[in-house]
């Protein structure tokens, strides 16, 4: 098995954490691959982890209610997927799927609430982190939507 804590700890999303909660954050990790076409997520369904992007594409996509979905970014390696894990009721808000083969590491979301809720430290740094990532999400959001308004057949 791969040590995974010096790959956590080399990431810009936890390289300043103190090495004892990265223990705790390793503690709840795992390696993981998808397949290309593989939802890692999907919108409205249990969010119980989050990923570290650590090879491949994938695009996150808010579905249109026609049966398609609209990519609302596009995340690549060293990217973070999902914060839902951490926002009560622990739903996902969009869809994920693998454009190609993704290897990544799965951060398990029921473990790391548990450990936060022992470590009040520890969740605060995590809140902060993701505060920021749901803020780029948003923002990418808004301009998906800004571009559906102005051309009301889409545009890619």
């Amino acid at each position: 098995m791969t040590d995974l804590e010096p790959i956590l700890a080399a990431h810009p999303f936890f390289h300043d954490l103190s090495a004892t909660h990265l223990a705790v954050v390793v503690g709840c990790a795992a390696n993981v691959r998808f397949d290309t076409g593989d939802a890692l997520c999907r919108e409205g369904r249990e969010a119980d982890q989050f990923f570290l992007i650590r090879e491949g594409r994938v695009a996150l996509q808010m579905p249109t209610g026609r049966g398609d979905a609209r990519t609302v970014q596009t995340l690549d390696e060293g990217d973070i997927l999902g914060w839902s894990w951490l926002i009560p009721p622990y739903h996902w808000h969009f869809d994920a799927r693998a454009t190609t083969p993704v290897r990544a590491i799965a951060l398990d979301g029921r473990c790391l609430r548990g450990k936060c809720e022992a470590d009040h430290e520890l969740g605060y740094h995590l809140l902060r982190r993701f505060a920021h990532l749901l803020g780029e999400r948003l923002d990418a959001t808004r301009l998906q939507l800004l571009d559906l308004y102005r051309f009301p057949g889409g545009s890619t």
